[in-house]
């Protein structure tokens, strides 16, 4: 199944033929695809109307510098300022990060948008991609933030997704340019990388995202192209079973994998439930890659919004408002 990029702020005539393909299972928006509350509304219902089944409206709303819609919608702060709450007083911060995630959330699905892909779940080890998203360097630390977020973001009707699995935090490379290596071996990734990982898995995390990142020490394919990190330790070691996400097939660091048709075939037969295929120009070749292979986009209902209010109601809500005012604070 694939889940597709589109250019701009209303859909072209092919962009609706993309959606009738059977194994388009959703759309993911970006600021390039954002102009206003009313318009991104307009959007998701044109592309729900559009499709003959259910879409999953995906975006990156995380707060700090990745977050696609901004104007009319909460400044978040970046997850980096809860950990750094956290050193001063810990229970404050988690509860701070719930709060957070529950307004993230309530204000992407009262924008008719299903999902926003969070938590990011990687340490914050000085990665140039992760950066600032990542709560804090401490396995112990993001885990408790991770269990806080996935509370928060169901408590508003939103599936939550822990990424980048199995961490992208600890090597320097930023795989949107850069082919990424981590030599380190499983042990010791166990016991760092992935503890809040698992403990988002426990706290009931609806779907995974995969890094981009090869660790040749567990296996020479990138994460998200290998069957040893999606069967054996995913879902085998960790006892996962939802949902798994490839990320961004145009990323440099996918480009080892080969052509796109290459990169989506890999991905999917590693394990991925789904390929994010974010830049429209390379929707066209990978619905060739997926052609005759069994689509079941219904996989996917489950990660279906639930219960938005709207913005009236939304915004009706004293929860909000205290939200917005309390996180405004954080620095």
């Amino acid at each position: 199944m694939l889940v597709i990029g589109v250019a701009g702020t209303e859909l072209t005539a092919q962009e609706r033929d993309w959606l009738q393909h059977d194994a388009v299972a959703g759309v993911i928006l970006f600021a390039r695809n954002f102009a206003s509350r009313a318009q991104v509304a307009e959007l998701a219902a044109a592309i729900r109307e559009a499709a003959p089944r259910p879409q999953l409206l995906c975006v990156d709303q995380e707060g700090g510098r990745v977050q696609r819609f901004r104007e009319g919608y909460s400044a978040l702060p970046p997850l980096q300022a809860l950990g750094e709450l956290y050193a001063r007083d810990p229970e404050a911060a988690l509860a701070r990060a719930e709060e957070h995630a529950w307004l993230m959330a309530s204000e992407v699905r009262a924008s008719g948008v299903d999902l926003s892909f969070a938590p990011v779940a990687d340490l914050g080890r000085g990665n140039r991609a992760i950066g600032d998203r990542a709560f804090s360097a401490d396995p112990q630390v993001v885990a408790a933030f991770t269990r806080a977020y996935v509370r928060g973001m169901h408590a508003a009707g939103m599936a939550a997704t822990l990424k980048h699995f199995p961490g992208h935090g600890s090597v320097a490379e930023d795989t949107h340019y850069d082919v990424a290596v981590d030599p380190r071996p499983l042990e010791t990734i166990e016991a760092e990388d992935l503890v809040p990982f698992t403990a988002g898995i426990q706290a009931g995390a609806d779907a995974v995202m995969m890094a981009h990142v090869a660790y040749p020490a567990v296996d020479a394919a990138p994460a998200g192209c290998s069957r040893r990190w999606i069967q054996e330790v995913l879902r085998g070691r960790l006892g996962f079973r939802g949902v798994v996400f490839s990320d961004d097939i145009g990323m440099a660091a996918a480009r080892t994998a080969g052509g796109v048709r290459a990169r989506v075939a890999a991905h999917l037969d590693a394990g991925c439930d789904v390929v994010l295929v974010c830049h429209p120009e390379l929707v066209e070749e990978s619905l060739q890659a997926v052609a005759g292979r069994p689509s079941n986009t219904a996989a996917l209902l489950g990660l279906l919004g639930r219960g938005a209010l709207g913005w009236d109601g939304l915004l009706a809500d004293a929860r909000h408002g205290a939200a917005r005012d309390r996180l405004s604070s954080t620095a």
